[in-house]
């Protein structure tokens, strides 16, 4: 018997005194099936001279295949999450986007080879991945930044940046939602090595998190988070050991930079972006819509 799709609507706003906004195709949305769901989460920043809407669109059931999160932006129209979703909020506050919930399992990232770079499961060999147990902090990533691969980071060993986008540990007490934008402030960096790449891993709040006050770098992330530093580099580090893998390898003397390094890792990445979007650099197969 055909079943009506479930719709629920929850908006977000995310803000930008330099928003950039790329004009893309406009596309006629299709039918909604039995298993497709749209869900528009809210979200509002602070005050800003410029204001952008964006909403999600889940298609497909989760955990297959063709599971898809979308961006919308006001207009109906897809955008992408990684380069139309500005970084940038001032004041060291940056925009950040939930693509795996803090206590689940499912490898969720930003499809950087499709067009609009919706959220998906990633697969390997065709099969769904999964991590061997639940990620305990909300992870995702900083939009408009970009981890060069034809770079060497000399203070990082000379790796390699990994093609992805900057990853962020998000720390508060509030599971997110897949999709999610959030407004953090970095606090520390930590410099993981995995396979040779450099794979910078943001550690950071949300400005709406209770303790945000009390966190602004990262001696205070250890006096007021005690030990979720070093669990954090323990996790990265031994993930990939169930499978057989060694344990991936980090940089900086093996702790968690400071603030201000982390700050110093969002511009340059940022300004890597700028020049993968200008095509300074080559792009291979990563989606530039």
């Amino acid at each position: 018997m055909a079943m009506a799709a479930t719709v629920s609507t929850v908006r977000f706003s995310a803000v930008s005194a330099s928003l950039r906004r790329i004009r893309l195709p406009r596309t006629t949305p299709s039918a909604i099936s039995l298993h497709q769901r749209r869900r528009h989460l809210h979200f509002t920043s602070p005050s800003a001279s410029l204001k952008a809407d964006f909403k999600t669109e889940e298609l497909g059931q989760p955990e297959t295949l063709d599971y898809r999160v979308f961006f919308l932006d006001s207009g109906g129209k897809k955008v992408s999450p990684w380069h139309d979703v500005p970084l940038h909020l001032g004041d060291d506050v940056f925009n950040f986007i939930v693509e795996i919930p803090k206590e689940s399992s499912a490898k969720m990232e930003v499809a950087t080879d499709e067009a609009y770079t919706p959220i998906k499961q990633d697969t390997k060999k065709g099969k769904l991945r999964y991590y061997p147990y639940n990620i305990n902090w909300n992870y995702g990533l900083l939009p408009q930044t970009w981890e060069d691969p034809s770079f060497a980071n000399v203070e990082v060993e000379g790796a390699l940046g990994d093609n992805d986008p900057v990853d962020v540990v998000e720390i508060g007490d509030r599971k997110a939602k897949i999709g999610e934008i959030l407004k953090v402030k970095p606090l520390a960096a930590l410099a993981m090595i995995d396979e040779g790449e450099l794979d910078w891993k943001i550690i950071a709040i949300s400005l709406d998190d209770p303790r945000a006050s009390l966190v602004n770098d990262v001696n205070d992330v250890e006096k007021h988070f005690p030990g979720t530093l070093t669990a954090i580099r323990d996790w990265f580090r031994d993930y990939k050991i169930p499978d057989g893998k060694p344990a991936n390898q980090f940089g900086l003397g093996n702790k968690a930079a400071s603030k201000d390094y982390a700050l110093k890792v969002i511009k340059e990445t940022n300004e890597s972006w700028e020049k993968l979007m200008k095509r300074s650099v080559p792009s291979g197969e990563l989606s530039l819509a």
